[in-house]
């Protein structure tokens, strides 16, 4: 599908809702391209994505009304509040940080405060994007090694694979979560009672004074790890083989988007330069091998980039304020005529 084709396609009646909902309208000031047709890496049968921003109307600013985004599963459109999206992009968020990065031809509609607040992107640049698109990068990562591990490993290399893509988890947990060492929370492999396991994984906790929900969430996290993996058991091989290179090929865009950002190359969306390699992944061109020593090679360079960045450790709260603040005098300014 062309660019122009997707502008006709917008203003068709299936996207009725973005010029008819309470919302929208008017309101938005930034609508773009969204997922594998923003990266450059889109096929014959890509899904259409739109994202956009829509400002807070005076009443949900001034008053009790609450609006934070807006999402039409049948067209695959999501639409962010401006207070939401700012939220998430002060975390660095992938998935709403590439939305101001998008390639200015892949822009279908940007309005004076959607442009203020594309130009000063660099505001959320931070630090941050290391936990957050590493974070990203790792539940990739382990969707492809867990599905490879349940293919090819036996039942007790495919604990440890399993208990592995856990540990990996703990940078994030930590520094998500009420401060633990590895003392406080052990994971180990041990002999198992179970009939039909080998080996598994257990647990020693020690924790004092430590709160519950904090607990709660950590151990929602490694439960999703064990439940994502067991779901690989009753998958079609030759469809999740597709998967499985979309997975990869996701990977290595996000460790080249992160190495960009560390670099101070700003937010690259679409991925022009890297087309041929990510295209190469998607279409199977690369072993799972080759795929695993390019995210050792990046690891690397990542690393490297993070001791060399020029990048704040955090944002600057007082300069996001300001722009979210003159952002929003100009809607009222314009309500007001």
């Amino acid at each position: 599908m062309h660019i122009h084709d997707i502008r006709d396609k917008l203003n068709s009646s299936e996207y009725k809702f973005l010029r008819e909902h309470r919302d929208l309208g008017s309101n938005i000031i930034l609508l773009t391209l969204g997922g594998s047709y923003a990266y450059g890496t889109n096929v014959e049968t890509s899904d259409l994505d739109i994202r956009g921003v829509a400002l807070n109307k005076p009443e949900e600013l001034l008053g009790l009304s609450h609006f934070e985004q807006f999402t039409d599963e049948a067209t695959d459109t999501t639409i962010y509040s401006l207070k939401k999206i700012v939220t998430l992009l002060l975390n660095c968020n992938p998935n709403t940080i590439e939305i101001l990065g998008t390639k200015p031809e892949h822009i279908f509609t940007i309005s004076e405060e959607g442009k203020l607040l594309r130009d000063n992107i660099d505001l959320f640049l931070s630090q941050k994007c290391i936990h957050s698109f590493g974070g990203y990068a790792t539940a990739q990562l382990r969707r492809l090694q867990n599905a490879l591990a349940r293919d090819s490993y036996p039942q007790a290399e495919k604990e440890k694979h399993i208990l592995g893509s856990i540990k990996n988890q703990m940078y994030h947990l930590k520094s998500n979560y009420k401060t633990f060492t590895d003392e406080n929370i052990r994971l180990y492999m041990d002999t198992s009672n179970r009939p039909d396991f080998e080996e598994e994984i257990f647990m020693d906790i020690q924790l004092t004074h430590y709160p519950l929900r904090d607990f709660k969430d950590i151990y929602s996290e490694m439960h999703n790890v064990v439940k994502d993996y067991n779901k690989l058991n009753h998958r079609n091989n030759k469809k999740t083989e597709k998967k499985l290179f979309k997975h990869a090929m996701h990977l290595i865009r996000l460790y080249l988007m992160l190495i960009d950002i560390l670099e101070g190359k700003g937010i690259n969306t679409y991925r022009e330069k890297d087309r041929g390699l990510l295209m190469g992944i998607r279409n199977g061109s690369y072993t799972y091998s080759q795929i695993f020593e390019m995210v050792d090679d990046f690891e690397k360079q990542i690393e490297y980039a993070r001791v060399h960045t020029t990048l704040p450790e955090d944002y600057d709260f007082k300069k996001v304020e300001e722009l979210v603040m003159a952002i929003n005098e100009l809607s009222l300014k314009k309500v007001r005529k």
